[in-house]
C-alpha cells in the first residue's frame, strides 16, 4: 500500500512506515503522474484534489489535516468510491485564541467592545461565545441550520465587532458565500470591527474594502494571490497569512485524526505493549514553538503588510505558537 503524505504536517513523520510506503511531498510535488499509484492522500488546504489530479488513480482513501474541505472535489470523490476525512474542531482552541487576541489589540487601542456577534457556532463559534462572555461581553449569534437564527441585518446593527465561524458553502439551504457582503456590512455600526478567520469568501472582500469598516482578516478569497490592497488598506486592522488554527495542540490532534482515520479505513490493527489502542499517540518531539507572547498577531501583520506578496512563503515559515 502506498500513502502520499504533506510533508508540511508536522508530527507524522515515521508514524505510518510500519503499515504503508509512505512518500512525503511538498505542495507543488502532487501530481497526477505521482498520484496515480497511490491507494491514499494525507494533505493540507494548499493541494486541490479533483478529477485532474485524482483520474484514474488508485486513490481511495484522503484525509485531510484541517477542519474544512473546500479544496477537495467531494462530489468526484463520492462518485469514484473514495473515503474523505477531515478533522472537525483539530484547531478550534487556537482560532478562538486568535479571536480573543484580536479583541484585545482593538480594545488595547481605545475601541469598546460590548456586544460580540459570531456567526456560526460550532466547534470554533462555541469557544470564542463562552470566552466574550467571561469577559462580560454580550454576545449575540446566528446559526440558521441550528436555529439559532438571529436576522444578520439584526445582529449587524447591534454589535460592536462581528466574527465568522462558518464554512464556505455555494449552495443548499443556507450558503455562506458572500454571507457578508456589501448589504450586510451597510446594516453594521460605523467602525464595527469585521474578523474572518474562518473561510476566504464568507466576506465579499471587495464589499469590506468599499464598506470603510475596520477589519482582520485571517482566511482570504484566492488564496495563495490575495489581494494586496486588503493587506495594505488603512481598514486593515489586522492581517495574517491564514495561521489562525496554527498551534502545536491543534496540529497535533489534526495529525492524530488522520492517522486514526487512516488505520480504521484500512483495518490496520496496531499494538502497543500487547494492547490495541486507537488514537495512535503522537509525540510532541523537538517542537520548536514559535511567538506565543503579547501582540504575536500584531507582528505577524507587520509581516504581511510589509510583504504580501510573500503570502505563502510566510505561512510556511510560520512556527507553531
Amino acid at each position: 500500500m502506498k500513502v502520499l503524505i504533506d510533508k508540511h504536517i508536522p508530527f507524522i513523520k515515521g508514524i505510518l512506515e510500519s503499515y504503508a510506503e509512505v512518500t512525503y511531498l511538498a505542495e507543488e510535488e502532487f501530481s497526477a503522474a505521482r498520484v496515480a499509484n497511490a491507494d491514499a492522500l494525507i494533505i493540507r488546504t494548499t493541494i486541490r484534489c479533483d478529477a485532474s489530479l485524482l483520474e484514474g488513480s488508485r486513490v481511495r482513501f484522503i484525509a485531510t489535516a484541517t477542519i474544512g474541505t473546500d479544496h477537495i472535489d467531494m462530489a468526484y470523490c463520492r462518485n469514484h468510491a473514495i473515503q474523505v476525512v477531515s478533522c472537525p474542531g483539530c484547531n478550534a482552541p487556537a482560532v478562538c485564541d486568535y479571536v480573543e487576541e484580536a479583541l484585545r489589540d482593538w480594545c488595547t487601542r481605545g475601541h469598546a467592545v460590548r456586544t460580540l456577534g459570531v456567526v456560526g457556532v460550532g466547534h470554533v463559534g462555541e469557544l470564542v461565545a463562552a470566552m466574550a462572555e467571561k469577559k462580560g461581553i454580550e454576545v449575540l449569534v446566528n446559526d440558521a441550520p441550528k436555529g439559532l437564527d438571529l436576522p444578520l441585518e439584526q445582529l449587524a446593527t447591534r454589535c460592536d465587532a462581528i466574527t465568522f465561524h462558518v464554512p464556505l458553502t455555494r449552495d443548499g439551504e443556507y450558503p455562506t458565500y458572500h454571507m457578508a457582503d456589501a448589504q450586510f456590512l451597510r446594516h453594521c455600526r460605523p467602525n464595527t470591527l469585521i474578523i474572518n478567520a474562518a473561510r476566504g469568501g464568507v466576506v465579499c472582500e471587495q464589499a469590506l474594502l468599499e464598506s470603510g469598516l475596520p477589519y482582520v482578516v485571517d482566511c482570504w478569497e484566492n488564496e495563495p494571490r490575495i489581494n494586496p490592497d486588503m493587506v495594505t488598506s488603512e481598514s486593515a486592522f489586522l492581517v495574517s497569512y491564514h495561521i489562525a488554527g496554527y498551534s502545536v495542540n491543534g496540529k497535533k490532534k489534526a495529525s492524530e485524526m488522520c492517522i486514526d482515520a487512516f488505520l480504521s479505513f484500512f483495518g490496520i490493527e496496531t499494538c502497543q505493549n500487547g494492547k490495541k489502542y486507537v488514537p495512535l499517540q503522537v509525540e510532541l518531539q523537538n517542537t520548536q514553538y514559535g511567538d506565543s507572547k503579547k501582540g504575536w498577531l500584531r507582528r505577524v501583520s507587520e509581516q504581511l503588510k510589509a510583504r504580501p506578496e510573500d503570502f505563502t512563503s510566510l505561512r510556511k515559515q510560520y512556527k507553531l505558537r
